[in-house]
């Protein structure tokens, strides 16, 4: 008997190393939800993230602007309307774009940086449907700034040539991110998700946090 079971064992050995070895394995792409108000740093810190860690900065804001400005787009003219209004993009534009954006980049262990998305309770619910068992959600990194220095970091921003840097939409702009965004951090935040950085201080100096929360995923 025990020679049966050492045989049995051996053969279910073999084949369970044989199917290992020949199996693919395919790992969930990370991802890391960037949020914030508007001017509190997201992009600055997402491209150090990039060259630091090797993650892909997938913006939902230059995304959008980009096929805003994409000659035949038919989502060009909603998409102006939106950021001109300063109100939320449609989700599903603002999720296809996303998800070619991934798509686009091939290969195993990728690992995406995704700055402005959820926006509000619509991305989330779109999300957490087509997204949630495609990706390994690692965590969501809030940079938290007050109001008055978010509004002047926008308005230094638009002499640069952001259309949509000015006061009154700057002001829209935390309205909205307020009343919409706040709640998907709290959301996250009763998973143990977030990750808080005071933005509200020189890059260089917020950055040193930020690479001490990335140097511990594993």
């Amino acid at each position: 008997m025990e020679v049966l079971h050492q045989n049995l064992f051996n053969q279910l050995g073999v084949t369970y190393v044989q199917n290992w070895c020949f199996t693919k394995v395919e790992t969930k792409p990370w991802v890391v939800f960037v949020l914030g108000g508007p001017g509190a740093g997201k992009g600055t810190q997402c491209e150090r993230i990039r060259k630091q860690f090797g993650f892909i900065h997938l913006s939902a804001g230059d995304l959008l602007r980009a096929e805003q400005n994409t000659e035949g787009s038919q989502y060009g003219a909603l998409i102006e309307w939106h950021m001109r209004t300063s109100t939320i993009v449609p989700v599903e534009i603002t999720y296809q774009l996303l998800d070619n954006a991934m798509k686009r980049s091939s290969g195993s262990g990728r690992k995406f940086v995704i700055d402005g998305f959820p926006l509000n309770r619509d991305n989330l619910d779109v999300w957490q449907r087509e997204m949630t068992h495609k990706v390994d959600l690692k965590f969501v990194l809030f940079f938290d700034c007050p109001r008055d220095v978010c509004v002047q970091r926008c308005l230094k921003r638009g002499n640069s040539g952001r259309s949509d840097d000015n006061l009154e939409s700057v002001n829209k702009r935390f309205n909205n991110y307020l009343m919409e965004i706040v709640p998907i951090i709290r959301y996250y935040e009763k998973s143990n998700l977030v990750h808080k950085v005071d933005a509200n201080l020189p890059p260089d100096q917020v950055f040193q946090e930020v690479r001490q929360i990335f140097e511990k995923l594993n």
